[in-house]
């Protein structure tokens, strides 16, 4: 076996290893504040453990196990047009969707109760939740699921079946979120669509290298999803 053999299967399991570490947190995390500890501080405190895992596992394995430095992911290649188009196209098929369906799948008393729960059945809270999941969540998601996963998806498979997975890793802890807030029925159709979105960034990520053209698409569709949660929540 030639030392380029051997340094290339010691990069896929690097990268292997990687995705191992990385992509069940949210799901444990999630399951632990919603399902499993709903309500706790046990709940809340692994939430949170894997929520800080899931923002630090990247750049330290870039360091301290790629040996590259990290960098602000300049959109070299542009692609903001793409993003643009991109994030509208989705919300027009979410507004639509939510339209034609909307009063079918999600039952708004529940939902105002479950936003009760979590303290965002106020305006202004509402209103800075949603400013966070825009402007940070969703760059902390493209940084981690566009690309870490993606990258390490592509060391170890083609670029549409890197693509494709990367986004299954990334609904996966939707699913669970979504099921404690909606009817199955729902949840499979918002499930589709967050499967839909992740597919789109992951291949505007592959396309054009940079997490930027991804997150303004997904900071539309978050505007969008937040929109919508207003006009149930509060009659808008």
């Amino acid at each position: 076996m030639t030392d380029l053999v051997k340094k290339e299967i010691s990069s896929r399991n690097r990268s292997l290893l990687a995705l191992g570490l990385l992509v069940p947190a949210p799901t444990i995390g999630v399951l632990s504040a919603m399902i499993w500890w709903p309500d706790s501080t046990l709940g809340s405190g692994i939430f949170a453990v894997c929520k800080l895992w899931l923002l630090l596992l990247p750049v330290v394995w870039l360091v301290a196990v790629d040996k590259q430095r990290p960098s602000l992911s300049i959109p070299r290649k542009g692609g903001f047009l793409f993003g643009l188009t991109t994030g509208i196209g989705i919300s027009v098929i979410i507004a639509i969707a939510y339209g034609l369906f909307g009063s079918e799948l999600i039952d708004p008393t529940f939902f105002k109760q479950k936003m009760s729960e979590i303290g965002l059945d106020n305006r202004q809270r509402y209103i800075w939740g949603a400013v966070y999941w825009i402007t940070i969540n969703s760059v902390i998601e493209e940084y981690v699921w566009r690309w870490f996963v993606v990258s390490k998806c592509e060391d170890l498979l083609k670029q549409n079946m890197a693509v494709t997975f990367s986004a299954l890793f990334f609904t996966l802890h939707h699913v669970v979120a979504l099921s404690v807030y909606l009817g199955a029925m729902a949840v499979v159709l918002c499930s589709l669509g967050v499967f839909i979105g992740g597919l789109t960034w992951s291949y505007t990520y592959s396309k054009y290298r940079s997490i930027w053209p991804c997150y303004l698409s997904h900071a539309i569709v978050d505007l969008c999803i937040f929109l919508i949660g207003a006009s149930l929540l509060f009659e808008t």
